[in-house]
């Protein structure tokens, strides 16, 4: 994962975890730095801000704003922001990252994951 992207899959996860009561105070603060540190980066942009407290709102719809914005600071450069996110990412453990439990016996043309694209031509067996 890029580092920009890693920072957005970072502020996300904090956002959605910080909203539940059951997550830790580390988790709450690693979120609250991680938040700073980029507020920091996207100070000098005139709507990275605005993409960045946007995106904790509604994540899915602002990811591609705030992943432009901080691509557009220098984020990737920035060692400080990159690893913030790693360590709330971690933090985060099994709660920050999306699993899946997939059982596909019988299936044909099975994908697992997010974004994926696939076209299928599936033919009826022939009858002898």
């Amino acid at each position: 994962m890029d580092p920009v992207t890693l920072v957005v899959t970072a502020l996300a996860a904090g956002a959605a975890l910080g909203l539940k009561d059951t997550a830790s105070v580390a988790v709450k603060d690693a979120y609250e730095a991680l938040k700073g540190l980029a507020r920091r980066r996207l100070g000098e942009r005139p709507d990275g801000e605005l993409a960045l407290d946007r995106h904790e709102r509604a994540p899915d719809t602002w990811r591609a704003p705030l992943l432009a914005e901080l691509a557009a600071a220098g984020a990737e450069g920035d060692g400080e922001l990159v690893a913030a996110a790693r360590a709330l990412l971690e933090l985060a453990g099994e709660d920050g990252a999306r699993a899946y439990a997939v059982d596909a016996r019988g299936s044909q043309g099975v994908q697992v994951g997010d974004h994926n694209q696939q076209a299928n031509v599936f033919h009826a067996p022939q009858k002898p």
